[in-house]
């Protein structure tokens, strides 16, 4: 299932827009902190859609400004997307859980320094989405998107959490 698929139809769901309009729309419920979904794949993806019959051309403007609607069949897409994402656990696949596998292969000072430099980068976002909870929702973003932020910053809390005790164990020369 496609992230990208399921968040242009959602955004969809208010009313047609370009491929800029979906953009905002997915920016103000906070998506780059949570997915990784690149923003010019919107634009494919709309286009790709429209082929499929998921969404119709409503207005075809100058500049190459394309407006957007779900069809029914986009609606029943979207439902059913949603409805699979609910049920099914997939992994999430983190290039530090496959570096992390290699930590073998590093001198102890190479991954005491990358560690440290985590920890900054994990408290420094953490702290940045806990400032961020209720931000979204004021500008114009549905409240429970709140709680992907809250989602996202326990996911990193508990990275944090173990980056904090990995350190005082490689330094005791347990890890690897």
């Amino acid at each position: 299932m496609s992230s990208t698929r399921i968040l242009i139809l959602g955004a969809l769901l208010d009313g047609p827009m370009n491929g800029y309009g979906v953009r905002r729309r997915l920016e103000v419920m906070g998506i780059e902190s949570w997915t990784n979904v690149a923003f010019g794949s919107i634009y494919h993806g709309l286009s790709k859609m429209a082929d499929e019959g998921l969404l119709e051309v409503v207005e075809a403007g100058k500049g190459g400004k394309v407006v957007y609607a779900l069809t029914d069949l986009g609606r029943e897409e979207f439902h059913r997307m949603l409805l699979k994402a609910w049920h099914e656990l997939k992994p999430i696949v983190d290039p530090f859980q496959v570096a992390m596998t290699f930590m073998d292969r590093l001198e102890k000072q190479e991954i005491l320094t990358a560690l440290r430099g985590r920890m900054s980068q994990l408290r420094m976002y953490v702290e940045t989405l806990g400032h961020m909870t209720g931000v979204k929702h004021a500008h114009g973003a549905p409240e429970h998107v709140n709680e992907n932020l809250a989602l996202q910053r326990a996911m990193l809390q508990a990275q944090l959490d173990w980056v904090e005790k990995a350190i005082p164990r490689i330094e005791a020369d347990e890890l690897p």
